[in-house]
């Protein structure tokens, strides 16, 4: 069952931080933490569908066992990675201009200040998994491309076609539409013909979008840890590199205070290092949701002296070491959700439109 929460009670208040005590005030009477146990596990995804959902069950399995946050995300995040549905993440995720399916993701431990990222990979549908394994098994932070594959493959990661039928037809059609002077699409005569193909009806209404999944989690001992994975923009250049990868823009944790992850056009994103700011914001004593708003603010404020009417399809989500939450987009007019995933079980959330009507 969705709760809708206004901007003022969607954060979860604090009542007793010293014990780690937390409660959601006449939410349902839904309690999310008990002031007299502690620190208690808390999952949370961007990703506020069906799979998400599930994505959600299968980290709790983990957390709610004494399992490590790192596992929890880890997990969580494969089961979205591996939805063919999905179009903007894992397989089944949108290709780049080219019909490749390129992937990034990046990976982050707040106990340890470790953290892992791959861009750019090809032909593995768990890049999540790859992530981790940079960030546990090496002294580098980022690989890409060939030298991502290499690795994964040094790990017994199999090579996989990840372009589905569903996501190659999407492709194809952009590749008619995106010029009236190319040669893609109908013969001439027949160009201002109804089209008949059926992935025409299938797909009415695709376009350049943005995709992409954080999951956030903490465990009993009160470890953080994140996940953000891609496929990056729809039809991009080959080679381009978002934010998801890159640590402190399209995620950061920090156990001493908690972490933040990113969605949108990642270029505004690395530009304005999105997560690492949400996080010093919440260091600074701002709440998830006041500092997730505090960054769609701050990305607008860069803009005004150059374009004051641009405002870029950003969301961002973010958790406390508390177990408070927050979830901001920029613009749009339905409020953002997330799924979140206690003891007292499954439920969503609507987060606040910084920017409505823009």
């Amino acid at each position: 069952m969705k709760n809708s929460i206004s901007r003022r009670n969607f954060v979860y208040k604090t009542v007793g931080a010293s014990a780690g005590a937390l409660v959601i005030p006449s939410i349902s009477g839904f309690t999310l933490q008990d002031k007299t146990r502690g620190i208690k596990p808390l999952i949370i995804t961007s990703h506020a569908n069906e799979t998400g959902q599930k994505a959600m069950e299968t980290g709790w399995e983990i957390l709610k066992n004494g399992g490590s946050a790192v596992d929890a995300v880890e997990k969580a995040a494969n089961i979205i990675e591996l939805d063919p549905e999905d179009t903007s993440v894992g397989y089944g995720g949108l290709p780049n201009e080219r019909g490749i399916v390129q992937l990034d993701s990046s990976f982050m431990d707040g106990k340890t200040y470790s953290a892992g990222a791959v861009a750019c990979l090809e032909n593995i549908k768990t890049p999540a998994s790859v992530a981790k394994l940079v960030m546990q098994h090496t002294d580098h932070v980022l690989l890409v491309g060939a030298g991502a594959l290499e690795f994964a493959k040094a790990w017994g990661f199999q090579e996989e076609n990840l372009l589905t039928e569903k996501a190659r037809k999407i492709w194809l059609r952009w590749k008619e539409e995106m010029s009236p002077s190319d040669d893609w699409g109908s013969p001439e005569h027949l160009q201002n013909l109804s089209k008949n193909e059926t992935y025409w009806h299938d797909f009415p209404d695709i376009e350049h979008h943005y995709g992409t999944t954080n999951v956030l989690a903490i465990d009993s001992n009160g470890d953080i840890a994140g996940c953000t994975t891609t496929s990056g923009l729809s039809f991009k250049l080959n080679g381009r590199v978002g934010d998801s990868p890159i640590i402190g823009a399209g995620l950061y944790a920090d156990n001493e205070v908690g972490a933040a992850g990113a969605t949108g056009r990642g270029e505004d994103v690395i530009k304005s290092c999105a997560s690492y700011y949400i996080v010093l914001r919440m260091k600074d004593g701002r709440t998830p949701q006041q500092a997730c708003q505090d960054a769609l603010q701050m990305i607008v404020d860069r803009y005004k002296k150059v374009n004051p009417g641009y405002f870029p399809s950003e969301k961002f989500v973010a958790i406390n070491k508390f177990g408070e939450v927050g979830c901001a987009s920029m613009k749009g007019t339905r409020n953002p959700q997330i799924s979140v995933r206690t003891d007292k079980g499954y439920d969503r959330y609507d987060g606040v439109v910084a920017f409505p009507g823009k």
